[in-house]
This record gives C-alpha cells, structure tokens and sequence, in this order.
C-alpha cells in the first residue's frame, strides 16, 4: 500500500511542448498542398491491403485531408453517424486498434469490437470466408488484425464492405506507414510538392530495421518509393546478412529509391535527415527481436535538426532521454496516425467534409 501522496497527484496535467514534437506542423502542410479530393475518389469503398494500392497522389491528399482534421477538429461535421465499424484484433494491439476506434469514434461513428477469436466461430472451425459473410450484414467496415498474413485474403473473398488490414502477420501494416509519411510531410511540407527536387534539398532516410522481417519497416519502403525525387537515399542499418525478402530490394529501387545496407549507426547518424528505428517484428503468437545492438540515445551523433521516428511500442533501443529533445517526433508520429486514420476512412465510405 502507498502510504505516501506522491509529488504527482498535486500538479495539474501538463500538455507535451508543441514545438518539441511537431504538432504544430499540420498547417505548414496545408499551406504547402492545395486540397484535392479528386484522387481520394478512387479510394471509395475499396479494400485497403497493401502500400502497392497507393499512389504518390493519393498519399498527399489523405495527408493534406489529416492536417486539416489535425488542425480544423471543431469543423469535423460527424460524416460516419449512423456507420458501425467491426474492430477486429486477433493479435495485440494497442495503438493501431486504439486509433482507428478513435478515428471512427471522432467521424460519429459506432463500433463493434472482437478482441480474442477464441470467442468467435473461428474457435469451431468457422472459416474466415463465413466470418467475413456474416459481418457484411453488421457492419460498414472491417479492420482487421491477425498474425497470419493470408488471413486477410481469406476474409476479402466472402466480404462486400471494405476491409482495412490493421498489419497482416510480417506482410504490412500500410496503414501505420501512412502515418509514417504524414509525420515526414508534416516535418518536411516540400516532399509533397511535385516534379524535381534540388540535390541539396533532397533527404537521407536511415532505417534500422529487418525490411523482410518487419511489416511496418516494409509498407514504409513502399510508400517511400512514391517519394524518391526528394530522397537522396535510404539507409538500411542491421547486423542481418539478408534483411530483404527475395525480389523486395529490387522492387523498390526499380521505383526509383537508392538503398544503401551498412551495419555501423553511429557511423550514418550524423548524415541522416530522418532516422526510423524499430526493433519488434511480430511472428504468429510471439515477435522476434532484431538488432538489439542498436540504441538511439541523447547522446547519439543526430544531425541538428533531424527527427526520430519509431512506430512503438518501444524497448531499450530508444531512450526516454530523447523525450525531451527536439529530435522526438515519435509521439507525434502516434497522434497523427489518428488523422490520418480519419482520412483514410472518409475516403473509402465518401464521407468527407
């Protein structure tokens, strides 16, 4: 028992500094891009699986679409009343499912939940091509989570309301990488901007991570190939041999992306414009940890004015001395996925506003 009243109980809550996390920064991006919401129609009630679905295009419009819910919350007209969302997470989340709750919740619209699926039918047999027939008579869209990365494929024969992949297995997660590109437009407004970019413009990416291995880091590459007129290059920083998939290296340079590998980060930090770094890799039931080498601390060489990026949770490999620091976009990076979560979401039920 605490016998004592902690010092925190007699202070108010206090709100992070804006400018240290860059929260502010929506509007630089509305100033940037003009609004366009010819692309989002392409969107409108299609399954969201895979980054391949998007192009460059429809990337900057439901960014400029989530700065404006991020910056204009008292303009939101609650477009999805009257919409029900199936949440369904059969693998442990918190800010993906969080998220898009919050996302459907600040559009007016209701939700259903499926947290365990020893509850559902599946725990009888019940195919997920069933499962998927059922739910097309509750409800108006499907997020899914699972660890099998086909188990979304499967739902996506029997359904006929779109479905959303909350991170298939180690497949993807596009989802998070939207809110991944949202954080570096915000933090750079002219990646958006079309045709050329001046060399000296253009920005060096580190990511340290297990491209094969990671959905997250995966979806991510992809999107960035959208991006690469504004990228010098992006630097893969692991100790594994292989860190691509067979064909995935290829892929995203045939893109247009200059990919480096090197295993040395404190060699490439002080070059480096924006540094990702995940350590977690989600496989069935369990994760796999890679690079645990790799720390990123106040005391790392950052480049002045770099950010750092993390899709969290996180572990040992990312300091809460960097909390503090102008370098901390990471909590950023988690509130904006809400909005751009919220844009998502307006496009594939056309339900903007």
């Amino acid at each position: 028992m605490n016998n004592k009243l902690d010092p925190q109980l007699t202070q108010p809550v206090a709100e992070p500094p804006l400018d240290t996390q860059g929260f502010e920064r929506p509007r630089d991006l509305m100033q940037e891009v003009p609004e366009d919401l010819v692309p989002l129609l392409e969107l409108v009630h299609r399954p969201v699986v895979s980054a391949r679905q998007f192009s460059r295009e429809q990337l900057v419009q439901l960014c400029r679409l989530a700065a404006r819910y991020e910056t204009q919350p008292h303009l939101i007209s609650r477009p999805l009343t009257g919409k029900i969302l199936i949440s369904a997470f059969y693998e442990p989340s918190t800010r993906t499912r969080l998220s898009f709750e919050s996302a459907w919740h600040r559009l007016g619209g209701d939700i259903m939940s499926i947290t365990d699926p020893a509850t559902t039918g599946i725990a009888k047999g019940e195919s997920l091509y069933d499962v998927a027939e059922m739910l097309n008579h509750y409800g108006d869209l499907v997020v899914l989570r699972d660890t099998d990365d086909r188990a979304i494929y499967e739902m996506l024969e029997g359904l006929r309301i779109p479905i959303v992949n909350g991170g298939n297995g180690v497949d993807e997660h596009p989802t998070k990488a939207m809110a991944d590109v949202y954080t570096m437009l915000k933090w750079r407004p002219a990646l958006a901007a079309p045709g050329s970019v001046a060399e000296a413009d253009k920005v060096r990416i580190c990511i340290i991570g297990v491209p094969g291995r990671m959905r997250t880091v995966r979806s991510l590459l992809l999107f960035l190939s959208r991006f690469a007129p504004g990228i010098a290059e992006v630097v893969i920083v692991t100790d594994v041999d292989q860190p691509f998939d067979p064909g995935q290296r290829e892929e995203l340079e045939e893109a247009g992306l200059v990919l480096r590998v090197a295993d040395d980060l404190d060699r490439e930090l002080p070059q480096m414009d924006v540094v990702y770094i995940n350590a977690i890799a989600w496989v069935g039931d369990s994760f796999e940890n890679h690079g645990a080498r790799y720390r990123l601390s106040a005391a790392s060489p950052l480049k002045p004015g770099a950010i750092v990026m993390h899709p969290l949770a996180r572990g040992d490999e990312l300091d809460r001395d960097l909390d503090g620091t102008p370098f901390n976009w990471y909590f950023a990076q988690a509130r904006g996925a809400v909005f751009v979560r919220m844009a998502l979401l307006a496009a594939l039920l056309k339900s903007f506003n």
